[in-house]
């Protein structure tokens, strides 16, 4: 069995550099797939056993000697690792970019699906769903309900607040000119909800939302990549949906589906809010908003 690394691999270029190691002194086989994923090693984050098998032509039990051979306790240690170190490298955007530019199309789609169900299965588990269920009754009993969101957690915070707004008159309108974000924070206190919503690379204007919101008094939900991230710090919630998956942006599949099973959950717990939604529609029936 080939003798495992010593030093555990955190980053993108360590784990070049593992490979480029293993290419040279691992047995034959598995060191042709370590060249191999020397050039490409965010194949790693992205397949299963069998799919990375079948794409790097070595067979699956090649790819778990390799995983060995780095150091990892097995396939999927050494993928969560990758993905991790992935979704933090300083420079993110471009290198996913580089890799998806050399990747087959085909391989690509059933790598948005596998990695997509994996995303919502991570988010759907037992402790996750404790959570929703926590943050939805946080938002139900508050004054007001926050959601800051910019950049690409622009579209996040904005359909949250959108079919939110359809059932609840506590959910605040998306702030939207300067200004308005930190405007509206500094007016809130113990009885609002600050729901802040951003990933690497983080947004200043939403660290600056959540800590605002902590000086204030105000209870804070994050939605974030992990729990030491800036906005999980002192955090009433942290929420943590999963971003992987070979998009040059992290995939915010599961972030969407965070946004409706919180507004659902709501829905589900308010015995006014059919009712709410119900006149919604009709005033945009009457408005002529739809083509019926």
């Amino acid at each position: 069995m080939e003798s495992a690394l010593t030093k555990p691999i955190t980053t993108i270029e360590e784990l070049r550099r593992a490979l480029r190691q293993a290419a040279m002194t691992a047995a034959p086989r598995v060191a042709s797939l370590a060249q191999w994923l020397a050039e490409r090693p965010e194949e790693i984050a992205f397949n299963s056993v069998r799919a990375l098998a079948e794409r790097s032509g070595a067979n699956a039990n090649t790819v778990v000697r390799l995983s060995h051979t780095l150091g990892f306790s097995g396939y999927e240690a050494c993928r969560t690792a990758v993905q991790d170190a992935l979704r933090h490298t300083a420079d993110m955007y471009g290198p996913r970019a580089g890799a998806l530019s050399r990747a087959d199309s085909g391989a690509i789609l059933e790598q948005i699906h596998q990695s997509g169900l994996h995303n919502l299965d991570a988010l759907f588990t037992a402790q996750g769903k404790t959570a929703i269920e926590s943050a939805a009754q946080m938002m139900l009993a508050a004054r007001n309900v926050h959601v800051i969101g910019v950049r690409s957690c622009f579209a996040v915070a904005d359909y949250l607040v959108y079919t939110a707004r359809m059932a609840f008159d506590n959910f605040a309108e998306r702030a939207g000119a300067p200004g308005d974000i930190r405007d509206r924070i500094a007016g809130t206190g113990p009885q609002d909800v600050v729901m802040s919503i951003t990933f690497p690379h983080y947004s200043v204007e939403t660290v600056a939302a959540h800590d605002l919101a902590r000086r204030r008094g105000a209870r804070t939900i994050a939605v974030t990549d992990q729990v030491n991230a800036p906005i999980a710090v002192g955090a009433d919630i942290v929420l943590c949906p999963q971003m992987h998956g070979p998009q040059h942006l992290p995939s915010l599949l599961s972030a969407f589906a965070l946004a409706e099973a919180l507004v659902a959950t709501m829905v589900a717990r308010s015995k006014d809010a059919p009712a709410h939604i119900m006149r919604f529609e009709k005033r945009l029936l009457e408005s002529g908003a739809y083509h019926v």
